[in-house]
């Protein structure tokens, strides 16, 4: 089947006077595991409403290949889509639920029987058939759905965050399994989620949205280590952030940032700057070590600041610290620390209720905002 990308082109919506989507312009690849990551209320579900037909964009186009589809029935679109709420037909068996829309066709027995056993093992759900949906789990539910939508051979499948009804360890286990439908059938996949652990995990490219718009198109690692601006580094992940103002281009590639509450700051300028702008930057907790004693294997590249250590969470693979720079408490940062990394200088005698250092590279002090000219520095 030919991978078509979807392609939307200047789409606005407004409902009762509020902008809901404010020109959005997108592709999507044929073939990808694209997700639309946002919090509740940005319009991501608003724009996979669009692109499935059951709503009409006010302005703007949408493409399927080199088809215009924006006008096209929801019944004509080659889409299918998965909900939240699995709507399955409570009185009907596992294999009527998957052969409905066949039945609709008036496709022949042997047809049907040939493709749903075939959907069957794709979603491991050989020797359920003749049971019903009130006789399956969540996870085994949703699996079905995902064949009824399947079994149309969609060339697009547009998933509405489909694992928010399951428990935590249901939908780690149950994203694999998409994944792995995904690289069976290789049609495109369009994934809703809220949650960024999802996105992060599954997508071969990322859509973060807010308030109506696009803010920025990567793949996991580029939304992660390189966030546009603000809202997308602290919306992924945790993070630490540092206001202040530019005092010293070092080189071509460092500068120094002077903040009255956490002191001099080095970092890459993957932005331009100049002397005198205030800037923001973001330092992902990972990327800073905790240190008893003064860090050994430092050199001028790193950031070093004395700490107190306010409170330490154990969390098996993890030790998260909360600390405050120089002791004051209205000056929190946060470093987490993974078991399963080793460094030869390890100091694993850091507890709570004590002095220690944090230490990152200058190259972990991503630059997220630049405001030009003199404001308020304190950060």
């Amino acid at each position: 089947m030919e991978k078509e990308s979807i392609f939307i082109k200047g789409v606005n919506k407004v409902f009762d006077g509020e902008a809901i989507l404010k020109n959005i312009d997108l592709e999507i690849k044929g073939g990808e595991f694209f997700s639309i990551l946002g919090p509740s209320g940005c319009g991501k579900t608003t724009l996979l409403r669009i692109l499935a037909g059951f709503i009409k964009a006010d302005e703007g186009v949408v493409y399927l290949g080199n088809k215009k589809i924006s006008d096209l029935p929801a019944n004509l679109r080659p889409i299918n889509t998965i909900f939240q709420k699995y709507a399955l037909f409570p009185n009907l068996s596992v294999y009527e639920n998957i052969s409905f829309s066949l039945r609709l066709k008036n496709e022949s027995d042997e047809y049907i029987e040939k493709e749903v056993k075939k959907m069957l093992k794709m979603i491991d759900l050989e020797g359920y058939e003749n049971k019903k949906p009130n006789n399956l789990s969540g996870g085994q539910q949703q699996r079905v759905s995902i064949a009824r939508a399947l079994i149309n051979k969609p060339k697009v499948l547009l998933l509405d965050e489909p694992l928010s009804a399951l428990d935590a360890k249901l939908r780690q286990a149950l994203l694999i399994e998409l994944d792995n439908i995904h690289e069976e059938v290789g049609i495109t996949f369009v994934f809703i989620t809220h949650d960024q652990q999802e996105a992060l995990s599954i997508s071969d490219r990322i859509a973060v949205m807010n308030k109506g718009e696009i803010l920025q198109v990567g793949t996991p690692a580029e939304v992660y280590e390189s966030p546009d601006d603000i809202f997308v580094a602290d919306f992924i992940g945790e993070n630490n952030f540092i206001q202040g103002k530019v005092i010293k281009i070092n080189s071509e590639i460092h500068a120094t940032l002077y903040s009255e509450r956490h002191g001099e700051i080095l970092f890459e300028m993957d932005k331009e700057v100049k002397i005198g702008d205030v800037v923001k930057l973001s330092i992902r907790p990972e990327k800073i070590k905790v240190t008893k004693n003064f860090p050994k294997k430092t050199d001028e590249r790193f950031n070093i600041l004395k700490v107190y250590v306010h409170e330490v969470i154990y969390t098996g693979f993890q030790s998260k610290y909360f600390v405050w720079i120089g002791g004051d408490e209205n000056i929190p940062m946060r470093a987490f620390k993974q078991h399963a990394v080793y460094f030869e200088d390890d100091d694993t005698s850091v507890k709570w209720d004590e002095e220690a250092y944090i230490s990152w590279n200058s190259e972990d002090s991503y630059l997220v905002e630049v405001v030009k000219g003199d404001v308020n520095d304190k950060g």
